[in-house]
């Protein structure tokens, strides 16, 4: 062989090791802002796609922003100081149907992840057994409160003036129900499961009660740069492909991201709403589960009608999501 030839077969060969490999990141990674309403152990995917590395493999450096609460962590996404917001879908509905132009672009809860705990000795025979009884809510807005009253509205009470709501800053709910202040209180994970360790059993799960129910999505501008939309989708989607095949590393990042709690208690509440169906199988939000929680806003007044969901469920990105191997 030739000189000439091998100088032509090294240049050859610095080419292929500089060209990009698909699916690795970019050596400059771009930066995403992403806010979320709180730091929620109903966010895992979102967690699981930063620390396991998903959101560096398509290429994004991602600042998580905690607003807290989903009006301010909205607001940062139509004020366009973030990319991206983390929230229940009816906040992004409820500011679209006043001309605000954002829509949903990935589903990341896809079950009412709402239970009613009670006493052990409380007797409960259906929602006619919580008139006249104290329950310890979440204050409002929040949807476990919000869900509570459609359920007694529907068992032909009216939570106002029928039931005793002791409403308490969301997240603290275990405290006076532990404290025995109310023999029955509506909680979110992992408070449910602080509940149960001591004692405290669970009598409504509104997650098999509902089905396929869209509770946290993903949020952004009518105008979002695709590429960055792409990315992040993608990379959500990957993260929820592997909560459900590979559970002691989900945990594992559980208890990293919420370090104060019991690891027991975390464990358990990641291990429940895994068996029932919280977290989605997919980046997709269903027709069904948008219609589902709409629903609880219309029947409560916050939202006079359901979305367009061609329209406010963009599939765009979730399509190609859906496609990677």
């Amino acid at each position: 062989m030739t000189r000439k030839s091998l100088l032509r077969r090294a240049a050859l060969a610095a080419l292929l090791l500089a060209a990009p490999v698909a699916g690795r990141a970019a050596d400059k990674p771009i930066p995403v802002v992403i806010s979320q309403a709180f730091q929620s152990m109903l966010y895992l995917p979102f967690y699981v796609a930063i620390d396991h590395g998903f959101f560096a493999q398509q290429g994004v450096e991602v600042d998580k922003e905690t607003a807290g609460s989903p009006p301010s962590a909205l607001s940062a996404v139509i004020s366009g100081s973030a990319d991206f917001s983390i929230h229940g879908p009816e906040w992004t509905a409820i500011a679209a149907s006043k001309g605000a132009k954002v829509d949903i672009v990935a589903n990341l809860v896809n079950g009412a992840a709402v239970w009613i705990a009670a006493a052990p000795d409380f007797q409960y025979d259906g929602v006619a057994s919580l008139k006249g009884q104290r329950v310890v809510t979440g204050a409002m807005p929040t949807t476990s409160t919000s869900l509570f009253m459609k359920l007694a509205k529907e068992g032909g009470l009216d939570a106002k003036t029928d039931v005793d709501m002791i409403p308490v800053q969301i997240g603290s709910e275990p405290g006076p129900f532990l404290a025995g202040q109310a023999k029955v209180a509506v909680m979110y994970e992992p408070g449910l499961e602080q509940a149960v360790s001591r004692g405290m059993k669970v009598v409504v799960g509104f997650p098999k009660a509902y089905g396929p129910y869209a509770f946290s999505s993903l949020t952004a501008r009518a105008g979002v740069d695709p590429d960055k939309a792409q990315r992040v989708v993608n990379a959500l989607e990957l993260a929820i492909r592997f909560m459900h095949t590979d559970k002691p590393a989900t945990l594992a990042i559980a208890r990293k991201e919420f370090p104060s709690l019991d690891p027991a208690v975390v464990d358990a509440a990641v291990t429940r709403m895994l068996a029932e169906n919280v977290y989605p199988t997919s980046v997709q939000t269903t027709p069904e589960a948008l219609t589902t929680a709409m629903q609880t806003q219309i029947a409560l007044g916050n939202l006079a009608a359901q979305p367009d969901y061609a329209q406010f469920a963009v599939q765009t990105y979730v399509a190609k999501a859906l496609q990677l191997p």
